[in-house]
């Protein structure tokens, strides 16, 4: 016998990522500051993007390898945090594959490759709004106590 999930299994998991996403936006100030913004999510996925700005540039003239991983570590967030359960950043690394320039729009697409008890890890590819792939990111999570929206699993 498989698993197979009800049809309303998958709308109420996409409906709690789309709840969690917005409850977590409305308190990330850093993600405010830096101009990201949500393009999709869904459970254990997500895409953001961010338009690189002058204060972004570093003294070569492209995109500071911070605002890179900032905008990669973000996704991977939104990401591991969809199902409402309180989850952090255990490790992570990034390559840097190419610069991006002042007026591009980054793009970090998140997608969960395993979740295990309260481990997962998750993979975040960065591109040049349709264009380059500049930066490979990988983070593993760990799931902490609590939800990013407070009663709402033991609601359910």
């Amino acid at each position: 016998m498989t698993d197979a999930l009800t049809p309303q299994e998958p709308q109420a998991a996409q409906a709690l990522a789309e709840a969690t996403a917005e409850a977590m936006f409305h308190r990330d100030h850093a993600a405010q500051a830096l101009g990201m913004q949500i393009d999709r999510i869904q459970p254990g996925a997500a895409t953001l993007s961010m338009t690189v700005r002058l204060d972004m540039v570093n003294g070569h003239r492209i995109c500071h390898g911070g605002m890179i991983f900032t905008l990669a570590d973000t996704a991977f967030a939104y990401a591991c945090n969809s199902g409402n359960q309180n989850t952090v950043a255990s490790g992570c690394n990034i390559d840097f594959l190419a610069p991006a320039l002042e007026g591009d729009v980054l793009e970090a697409e998140a997608v969960e490759r395993s979740q295990s008890g309260r481990t997962g890890v998750y993979d975040v590819t960065v591109r040049v709004r349709g264009g380059k792939t500049i930066a490979l990111f990988r983070g593993k999570s760990y799931r902490i106590k609590g939800e990013v929206i407070a009663g709402l699993n033991q609601a359910n």
